[in-house]
Parts: structure tokens; sequence; C-alpha cells
């Protein structure tokens, strides 16, 4: 954990201390307070260097959309779109970037699956399906940073 956060935990475990001598129930509303704030910094520790790479169809189905939604760079990025053999390489995309793939023909059905790291060299890997008619995994109830596994 980072140094700050460190410093203001401890403080609000001081303050914590002081107001259960003032008075045990206003205590016990900072303590619940601080263990709040405690977990809000541990998550924010865990979606750190996050990538979050999402590929879809677009409209007309004549290409394929690689997207970083997450809080990182992504590098390394290799997708392939099953049953059609379809194979290509992203060097890296930045936090909100997208690169559009063009296709020879229209898909109306496929599976992708997209391998990449992020900046501290950690792998992913995922899978989407692709579809131009149906439901597709662009969903959006998705969380903007899923911290546990989606689906």
């Amino acid at each position: 954990m980072e140094k700050r956060y460190t410093i203001i935990l401890v403080a609000g475990l001081v303050a914590c201390i002081i107001l259960f001598f003032i008075d045990i129930y206003l205590g016990g509303i900072a303590a619940i307070l601080l263990v709040v704030l405690a977990m809000s910094f541990f998550i924010m520790q865990d979606s750190r260097f996050h990538p979050d790479i999402s590929i879809f169809l677009r409209d007309d189905a004549k290409s394929i959309i690689v997207a970083n939604r997450g809080n990182d760079i992504a590098k390394k990025i290799h997708v392939a779109i099953v049953p059609f053999n379809l194979e290509f390489d992203v060097p890296s995309l930045v936090v909100d970037e997208k690169y559009e793939y063009a296709l020879t023909d229209m898909i109306s059905e496929a599976k992708a699956t997209v391998n990449y790291q992020n900046s501290q060299g950690f792998e992913y890997s995922q899978t989407f399906r692709l579809s131009a008619l149906g439901k597709s995994d662009d969903d959006l109830l998705k969380p903007a940073f899923p911290l546990f596994k989606w689906k």
C-alpha cells in the first residue's frame, strides 16, 4: 500500500481511539467509517494496472474492433477468430483506444480469443462471442472496471 494511504489510515485509527474516550458510539461510527475507507483503498490497489480488452463487430460486420476499456496499457495483443482461421496482432492499446481490423467478408457468428499483457507483464486471456444478428458479449450492464470474474 502506498505511503499516503497508510498515513491516512493511521491518522484515522488515532482519531477513532480519541473518539472512543469521548463517546463510545461516536468512536464506533468512526471505526466503521475507517474500515470502509480501508476496504476502498484495498480495492483501489487491486484495480490498478488492469487493462480490459473488449472485442466486438462493427455494425456492418465487415470489421472487428478491439478496444481497451481498462485503466492500463495493454501490450502484445494477439487475437484469433475461430472458425475463420484469422489471427492478427496489435502492438499496444492505451486506455480508451480502439483498433479496427478490416475483414474481406462479413462475419455472422464467430468466437474471438485474445491474449495480452499489462504494463507490469502479467498475462491475461479472454474469449468473446461475436454475432452480427444475435446477442454478443458487448453487454451494457457489464461493470466499467470488473474486479472479479465477469459472467
